[in-house]
């Protein structure tokens, strides 16, 4: 598992990517304290107080491809994909009441569509050029 990246993977880049060609700034990767519980959101508008998520579908137990549980050592993998899951609610629960609004997006969803959507939680109107 040492391969596996915390930051920068590829989906995080084709959305920063998008949110930084349509002209918002952000910071990346950023730690918030909140007590025992310290988030590192993958895209952090601090101004608007909005983080973003990009969740990896194996990772985070996406509902749309639940399917791909692994077969092998399945009693390793059940338990550490529900505490992923489980500490990610508690990250959004902690957010949400220090006043931080959480958007979490798939890995899967596309980086136009996810930046439409954190768009309209910040209030931007793009034209399409």
């Amino acid at each position: 598992m040492l391969a596996n990246k915390r930051c920068d993977t590829k989906p995080e880049l084709r959305l920063r990517s998008e949110l930084h060609r349509r002209g918002l700034r952000f910071r990346k990767d950023y730690r918030i304290d909140l007590g025992s519980v310290k988030p590192r959101p993958d895209v952090v508008f601090t101004r608007a107080k909005v983080v973003v998520f990009v969740d990896g579908c194996f990772w985070h137990s996406c509902p749309e491809h639940r399917g791909k549980t692994p077969r092998r050592n399945a009693d390793y993998w059940g338990p550490k994909l529900a505490q992923n899951v489980e500490r990610d609610r508690r990250h959004d629960d902690a957010l949400r009441n220090a006043g931080w609004t959480v958007v979490r997006v798939w890995e899967h969803d596309s980086p136009t569509d996810a930046a439409d959507l954190i768009g309209t939680v910040l209030g931007v109107a793009w034209s399409e050029t």
